[in-house]
């Protein structure tokens, strides 16, 4: 979801996004059909992607690193030793901090989707509020 904002507001040059596991459970695969079920019904293209393990260079690379849940955040530390400064969770930015919805437990697509809107659009709006990006539609 935030590739696609980024592409759309014209940052693709900006901004790089990726995407990395915490774990090694479901490297290799492609995002669970219901994921790509709601991004289809919300007209979000969905790019070829197989899941990766995060590594300890990408401390290094990247300027934040946003896990989902304090699990995650609990893996990034450990991956990430040295850089737990870039770590927070996606939430934490947003009036009511917490973990997003994980939809392999809950089966709710739809409430990971407005808890990763809720999320971004923070986001965004700590990048441009910072002068890091212009405003984005």
């Amino acid at each position: 979801m935030l590739s696609f904002r980024v592409a759309r507001g014209g940052l693709g040059e900006t901004l790089f996004v990726s995407s990395a596991a915490t774990h090694p459970d479901a490297l290799g695969e492609p995002p669970h059909r219901g994921t790509r079920e709601k991004l289809q019904r919300e007209g979000i293209p969905l790019v070829p992607h197989r899941a990766r393990l995060l590594t300890r260079a990408d401390g290094a690379k990247y300027d934040y690193i946003f896990g989902m849940d304090e699990e995650n955040r609990r893996w990034m530390r450990r991956i990430l030793n040295g850089y737990e400064a870039k770590i927070s969770l996606l939430l934490d930015g947003t009036p009511h901090p917490r973990d997003v919805a994980d939809p392999w437990y809950t089966g709710d697509f739809e409430q990971t989707y407005r808890d990763l809107q809720i999320g971004i659009d923070a986001l965004v709006a700590r990048l441009y509020e910072a002068g890091k990006i212009p405003k984005l539609i």
